[in-house]
């Protein structure tokens, strides 16, 4: 595999598909990785259709795609356009939530789907829901490598395979490229959980018990002894439990700041409208994936038996009375053998990541890193850290320039850039010089 070098490097974007894969990153960011509660029944849309898994499913065709059934249960759209280049794009989508049907995660941004723009640069596009939602990562990677079979004996072998996924799809990507070189020639990873999935289980769960000792009463207490989110605190969280906790926090900013402190969650403090919002996007997955995940893993996963919190003025009280939690042996070794990264990188791969991620927070990367560098991958992995909050909050710019990186680092082709099919916030100057600075950028990124 050939590398871009400093004499190949000062191309001029002419550009392609970046377009088409900025609006995959941006537009399903927000759509797809949301977790929601479960609808009321008499809301449910009407399915057209029931998985391989006997699942209801959700299938609305758009004209000029193919929708179907995988082998493994799950849907899929293949949509082709009128002039392929031969490249292929694959979306892995992020968290949905368990209580949603399975259906295709093929978002429209002002309109039109994703599918169809990426179909107009002359990209084919492809897309599975997974066979089924929550936390489904190991079974997605089966989807997704079954899906590229599936395209290959539809429509003959693409002369590129990009696999672009964000947050849990973040995941899901490095994990696909690091078992099937043979599959994907490349990835882009945003904001995903690529260092270390169990620390991830177990942010989700010490913010949820610092909560609980911050703020008691304002949700059903959390313990280990009653494991399982209870079915009425799902059912009502939108309605009931979350504009509690948006005015506990705002009502007592004192409790708030120690929280977010000992936490360690990058969430805005000094920004009131956002603050609240931000908590109960980190409470949410706790609220709505618990007990999921619990079920895929075989057990309880989140431990925090002999963890010592600090930061809160008191911080001997707070370990003495903070709910503690011992993780299950089996959920454990279930994230080790099927979640967990290697850092073996026989393709290369591009992640990029907000510095002040409050879902999937930005130390994923230097951990990663530290597993590229064990396995001696690093000319594979290119990290490009994004100095802002949110999660996978990135700017047009940035994500053109990361994908701008990967196809050059894949094929070596100058990336074609129609400007005019460019989205008003991204300019084809401003990505020529994020692409060179984020190529002299060093891997590590200091925080």
């Amino acid at each position: 595999m050939k590398f871009l070098n400093q004499n190949t490097f000062p191309v001029i974007l002419k550009i392609l598909v970046l377009t088409g894969l900025m609006i995959v990153v941006f537009g399903l960011i927000h759509c797809s990785d949301l977790i929601t509660e479960p609808k009321a029944p008499g809301n449910q849309p009407e399915y057209t259709g029931i998985s391989a898994n006997n699942q209801p499913s959700l299938i609305a065709t758009t004209p000029g795609c193919e929708d179907g059934v995988q082998p493994g249960g799950a849907l899929y759209r293949i949509c082709m356009p009128a002039e392929w280049n031969g490249d292929l794009v694959i979306y892995a989508h992020g968290y949905v939530s368990p209580f949603e049907p399975l259906a295709i995660q093929d978002n429209e941004v002002n309109g039109v789907p994703v599918s169809t723009i990426i179909n107009g640069l002359n990209y084919a596009f492809a897309t599975s829901s997974y066979r089924e939602n929550g936390l489904v990562v190991p079974e997605a990677v089966q989807d997704l490598v079954e899906l590229a079979g599936i395209f290959r004996s539809k429509h003959g072998e693409p002369s590129h395979v990009y696999l672009v996924g964000v947050s849990e799809g973040g995941l899901v990507t490095t994990l696909a490229l690091e078992n099937h070189p043979d599959v994907f020639d490349g990835g882009l990873a945003g904001c995903g959980p690529v260092g270390d999935l169990q620390k991830q289980l177990n942010y989700f769960g010490d913010f949820r018990v610092l909560f609980d000792y911050f703020f008691p009463g304002v949700i059903p207490k959390w313990t280990e002894a009653n494991p399982d989110i209870p079915p009425d605190v799902i059912a009502t969280w939108l309605t009931i439990y979350e504009p509690k906790v948006k005015t506990a926090v705002l009502a007592h900013p004192v409790k708030t700041a120690k929280l977010l402190r000992v936490s360690r969650a990058a969430i805005d403090a000094s920004d009131p409208v956002s603050l609240a919002e931000k908590i109960c996007g980190v409470l949410r997955y706790n609220i709505f994936a618990y007990n999921n995940a619990k079920l895929k893993l075989g057990g309880q996963p989140f431990d925090n038996s002999k963890k010592f919190y600090f930061g809160s003025g008191r911080d001997f009280r707070l370990n003495r009375r903070i709910e503690r939690f011992h993780a299950d042996p089996a959920a454990i070794a279930s994230v080790k053998t099927r979640y967990q990264t290697s850092g073996l990188l026989p393709a290369p791969l591009v992640t990029i990541h907000t510095l002040n991620d409050e879902i999937v927070p930005y130390w994923h990367e230097p951990l990663y890193t530290l597993k590229v560098l064990g396995s001696g991958s690093m000319l594979q992995r290119f990290n490009i850290p994004i100095n802002r909050y949110g999660h996978c909050n990135f700017e047009a710019n940035e994500v053109l320039a990361a994908f701008a990186i990967l196809v050059l680092k894949v094929s070596l082709r100058d990336l074609l850039l129609v400007e005019n099919a460019l989205p008003p916030a991204a300019s084809v100057g401003e990505i020529q010089r994020l692409v060179r600075e984020y190529k002299t950028r060093p891997n590590i990124a200091a925080r």
